[in-house]
Formats: C-alpha cells, sequence, structure tokens
C-alpha cells in the first residue's frame, strides 16, 4: 500500500516547529551558537532565499508581456493601472489609520523603562533612508519608475521600472502584425510556463529554507528578548489579525469573495511568508494561484508584483504603530495636526522601497523626523522587528493576492465558473464546500 506523502504546507509547518526549537536551544550555546549561524543554518537559508531572487524577475517579465499583449488595449490598461493605484492608495491609507488608532487606544509605549531595553545598531539603515527621503520627492518618484538602463535595473531587482518597461513592450508587441507578435508571444508564454515549473522544483526546499531562517531568528533574539517588548509585539499581532479579518474580510465581501478561503487557498504561501519574513518568496505563486482562481492573466501579472511596492498594507499598519511606540516611549504626546503629518508622511515613504534590505527601518528612520520623534528609538525595537516582520509579511501576501480579485471583479474580467472549479479541485475542501464543476459561485 502507498504511503500518503505530506503536503508541501505540512513540511513547510514542520521545518518552522523544528527551526524555533533547535534555534530556542542554540540561544543558551553562546559558543557554539555563532559557528552553527554562520557555517550551517544561514547558509541553508540564505540558498533559498537567492533561489526565489532567481525567478522573480523572469517571470515577472514574461507574465506581464504575455498579460499585456494578450489584452492590447493601452486605454484598458490604463483603467486598470488606475484602478489598481487607488485600491492601493485607500487600503494602505486605512491600514495607517488603524494602526494609529489601535496604538493610540493601547499605548503600548508608555510605562515602559527603556533601561531593560537592549538596543541594537541601526546605522546601518541611515543612510539609506536618506536615499528615500531625497527620492520621494513627486517628480524624483515618477522619474524612478522610468528605467535609464534596463539592464541596470534587472540587476539591482527594481521592481517598478521593470514593470514599467514590461508593460510598454507587451503594448508595443500587442501592436504588430499578427506573424510577427505570435512567435514572439510564444516565446514568453514558454519562458513565464518554464519559470513556474522552476518554482515547483525550488517550493520542495522550502522546509529546509524555513528551518534554517527561523532557527536563525530564534537563535539571534531569544524569547527572553521578548517580554520587555511583549505589549507592542501582542499589538501588532492583534492589529494584523484585525485587518486581515475585518478590514479585508469586509473588502472581500464587498466584492463577493470570502477573505477565509483566500487564506486556505494560500495556506502553504502563508507559513512560508511568515516564516522567511520575505515577500518575494511566494510571488510567483500568488500569480499561479490567482490566475488559477480565475483571475486574468494580465491584472494578475500586472497587480501583484505592483502591490509588493505599493501595497503593503502589513507594513504600513506596524509602521503606524511602531511611530506612536517611540513617541509614547519618549513620553511625547503627539498633536491631531502631527499625526495626520505622519499619515501624510507614511502614505508618500513606504511607496516603492519594496526591494530595499529592512524595509520598514528605512521608511521609520525617513519618516519619525518628519513630527520630531527620535531615530534613536527605533534602535530599542530593533531586535524583536523579525518576529513582527514575520507576521506583517503574511499580511502583504493576503492583502496583494485580494487586491487582484477586487480589480478583476471592479472590472468586471473575475471568471466566477473558473474560480469555483479551482475550489473544487483543492483536496481538502471538496468533500465540505464544493459545489458540483460547472456550478458558479461569487465566492
Amino acid at each position: 500500500m502507498k504511503k500518503a506523502k505530506l503536503s508541501l504546507a505540512w513540511q513547510i509547518l514542520i521545518g518552522l516547529v523544528l527551526g524555533i526549537a533547535v534555534g530556542a536551544l542554540l540561544n543558551h550555546f553562546s559558543a557554539e551558537k555563532a559557528w552553527w549561524i554562520s557555517n550551517v543554518l544561514q547558509p541553508a537559508g540564505d540558498i533559498f532565499i537567492r533561489l526565489i531572487k532567481m525567478i522573480v524577475i523572469p517571470i515577472v517579465i514574461s507574465s506581464l508581456v504575455v498579460g499585456i499583449a494578450g489584452v492590447g488595449d493601452a486605454k484598458k490598461l490604463g483603467r486598470i493601472g488606475l484602478k489598481t493605484i487607488i485600491y492601493f492608495e485607500i487600503v494602505t491609507t486605512i491600514a495607517i489609520v488603524v494602526g494609529l488608532l489601535l496604538a493610540n487606544v493601547f499605548h503600548p509605549g508608555s510605562g515602559i523603562d527603556m533601561s531593560t531595553l537592549g538596543t541594537v545598531d541601526i546605522s546601518k539603515y541611515k543612510a539609506t533612508a536618506a536615499e528615500v527621503q531625497h527620492e520621494h520627492a513627486l517628480i524624483e518618484t515618477i522619474l524612478n519608475l522610468i528605467p535609464s538602463n534596463l539592464f541596470a535595473a534587472l540587476a539591482r531587482g527594481e521592481m517598478l521600472p521593470i514593470i514599467f518597461f514590461s508593460v510598454l513592450f507587451g503594448l508595443g508587441l500587442s501592436s504588430l502584425q499578427a506573424e510577427l507578435r505570435d512567435p514572439l508571444v510564444k516565446v514568453f508564454q514558454g519562458v513565464s510556463e518554464s519559470m513556474f515549473k522552476v518554482t515547483h522544483m525550488i517550493m520542495n526546499y522550502a522546509p529546509i529554507g524555513v528551518f534554517a531562517l527561523i532557527s536563525v531568528t530564534v537563535a539571534s533574539f531569544g524569547f527572553a528578548s521578548l517580554l520587555p517588548l511583549a505589549k507592542l509585539v501582542l499589538l501588532v499581532y492583534v492589529a494584523i489579525l484585525f485587518f486581515a479579518f475585518a478590514i479585508l474580510g469586509l473588502v472581500a465581501r464587498l466584492f463577493g469573495f470570502s477573505v477565509i478561503k483566500l487564506m486556505r487557498i494560500f495556506k502553504e504561501e502563508l507559513v512560508l511568508a511568515y516564516s522567511t519574513a520575505s515577500s518575494e518568496t511566494v510571488l510567483p505563486r500568488v500569480i499561479e494561484k490567482m490566475e488559477a482562481y480565475g483571475a486574468p492573466k494580465a491584472i494578475c501579472s500586472f497587480v501583484v508584483p505592483t502591490g509588493y511596492s505599493f501595497n503593503l498594507d502589513g507594513s504600513t499598519l506596524y509602521q503606524s504603530i511602531a511611530a506612536i511606540f517611540i513617541a509614547q516611549l519618549y513620553g511625547i504626546d503627539l498633536s491631531i495636526s502631527q499625526q495626520l503629518l505622519l499619515v501624510l508622511t507614511l502614505m508618500v515613504t513606504s511607496k516603492g522601497i519594496a526591494g530595499v534590505p529592512g524595509v520598514s527601518f528605512v521608511v521609520l528612520l525617513a519618516t519619525l523626523g518628519s513630527v520630531g520623534i527620535p531615530l534613536e528609538g527605533l534602535a530599542f525595537i530593533a531586535g524583536v522587528d523579525r518576529v513582527m516582520d514575520m507576521a506583517r509579511t503574511a499580511l502583504n501576501v493576503v492583502g496583494n493576492a485580494l487586491a487582484v480579485l477586487v480589480i478583476s471583479r471592479w472590472e468586471g474580467l473575475y471568471d466566477d465558473a473558473k474560480g469555483q472549479r479551482y475550489w473544487n479541485s483543492l483536496p481538502h475542501w471538496r468533500s465540505k464546500e464544493a459545489l458540483p464543476a460547472g456550478e458558479s459561485s461569487k465566492g
């Protein structure tokens, strides 16, 4: 009798639990810890991150070119792009406001003795923050969308210029005569399908990558360092759960979807994103699954990569809470006007820099000074930032997947029958919630 193979979700979850256990054990052996991290665990984790980074750009370019060439209508594409940006701006602004409200209600930074808090050197983020402040002037933001050198943008992994070029190339390709257009579209289609196959190969390594990365995290900070900042960590997790189920749940319901179903579809990706604290690790799978769930290829390939720069719901939610936390830590009472300025500043600085390492720290460093909050306060929360980063990354994934469905429905292009067929094909849920294969559903 053939033994049932563990699903990838269970393999990743087991890797996560084992990684936490090994990391906690290493945390108690300081002499051996450094050797194991630098020579075994960190390289094993870095291999997985590099494998994912290797495939992201080819998938984005090939999927976008094929999708845009299929649309073939600049006006239609412009309308999709405008609706996407409007939706992103509304949802991320709501995330900022929710974070500010929760931080003002629960006061996570009040009553904490700063002498009990450890500090981490944040100087490496300051130079990048200065660049962000300069580059996020309106004119600079627009100019940065246009690559002066495509190959330099590819080498640096700058997603927005790559998207800009791919969209223009797709539009140019769609305007060619069929005998010139179709062979090239088939080439890009072949590249896209091949890279998705490569993604499935790489995902076999995911449990090992998750084990290694979570082990490094737990071994580095330990559980003891969480205690002084437990109120902040707890509030961030509560805020993320509230935003996911209440705010995104309401948005999903308004457009005829279920955020619970969405989370079930992405159970593997959510565990993976949470474990690695990297949205890039699941970007190819989000595109693939949303297309299978009934969203058009053009919308999937445009909205998902753009969302990773403009629709960071979890990150903006965290940034607003962290800003108020640091102000409360120093006993600074921000006025309504200062908090409104904080909202406006975060709306600008949080856009378009997803590829920057330590993105939330960079955004906060570029933001806090605008309302008179000491930048040094970030050093107190840097040690536990990874724990919060894991949760906000998972929320970013849910937010971007939902954005694809919202824009698809808004454009009247969502395929209900295809979505229901895909839902029925998921073995874990067929017995309870599946409908006949041809039956249409708004879920």
